[in-house]
């Protein structure tokens, strides 16, 4: 449980860099995707796990889903540019509507009367958090590309749920930032950009600890915590960010970005019991609450 609060808290702070950083979001991503392969190439060194792609089909696939989490990350740190940390990360939070609502179309799974309200639920909190429905103003396009950065995290996961179920999740997660780096690394000649030290230094952190680490202490912590516990645990996300947002650059959360949000992620949770075998739902809840 440690590891995954770690974890979490890591991924919380990741937001923080999209004001830390100057730089356009496509070389924020680029620089975080090159030092998490970097540190991520040495962490499977350590575990001795082999990097072989064992076709040509996979390869494929792990490249799509570099792609996929390039322009998620890309999209993610824009909205954190264009309008605040809290905006960012609660649009983000809408990641586990999408996953229901698409999960029957991958998997061929009926879709359920709750999974209908719940994506009712979660449609009111993202108008909530629009203080209007003009694309010129700075927290509508903050939402826009928040959910558009939740959506393509959802297909992100569904695709590694459906597609690759035969590699290590440090193998998936290495090879995803190397595609996503690559396919970046051309837009490094078309920005526009000037980079200084300290942006090397912040780059370093979020490619090495918001990423690479992140990603690892999550992956084992959940060799002895349930998928579903870790899922909400999760949702502490966008509460580690706001509060770090609102201490670092004094960025206070409206009340309609507040109700919002804790009605995205009210959802987001309901989502995540409901994945919960039955019987055991009410333990594992009183488990997280104590611990």
């Amino acid at each position: 449980m440690l590891e995954i609060h770690c974890a979490v808290f890591l991924f919380g702070l990741a937001g923080l860099f999209g004001k830390f950083l100057s730089l356009p979001p496509l070389l924020i991503v680029l620089g975080r995707t090159v030092f998490a392969s970097l540190c991520l190439i040495l962490i499977i060194a350590f575990y001795k796990k082999r990097l072989t792609i064992k076709s040509g089909r996979d390869f494929k696939i792990l490249a799509v889903l570099g792609i996929i989490l390039a322009i998620h990350w890309v999209t993610f740190f824009h909205s954190i540019q264009v309008s605040t940390v809290a905006v960012g990360l609660l649009t983000f939070s809408t990641y586990p509507f999408f996953v229901t609502i698409m999960e029957p179309c991958f998997f061929k799974e009926k879709l359920t009367f709750l999974s209908v309200c719940l994506a009712i639920l979660v449609c009111i909190g993202v108008a909530l958090i629009i203080p209007s429905f003009n694309f010129n103003n700075n927290i509508t396009q903050g939402v826009f590309w928040g959910i558009l950065s939740g959506f393509t995290f959802a297909v992100l996961s569904l695709l590694n749920r459906k597609y690759v179920q035969t590699y290590s999740p440090l193998i998936i997660t290495f090879f995803q930032n190397l595609f996503a780096a690559l396919v970046l690394l051309p837009f490094l000649f078309f920005e526009e950009w000037e980079i200084r030290a300290g942006d090397i230094f912040f780059l370093m952190v979020l490619g090495i600890f918001c990423t690479a680490l992140a990603h690892t202490l999550f992956i084992t912590g959940l060799i002895h915590v349930k998928a579903q516990i870790a899922s909400i645990v999760a949702g502490l996300e966008p509460v580690y960010g706001i509060i770090f947002a609102l201490i670092l650059f004094g960025e206070v959360p409206s009340f309609r970005t507040l109700s919002g949000g804790v009605l995205i992620m009210g959802t987001a949770v309901l989502v995540t019991l409901k994945q919960v075998p039955r019987a055991g739902s009410k333990n594992y809840l009183w488990k997280l609450i104590l611990k």
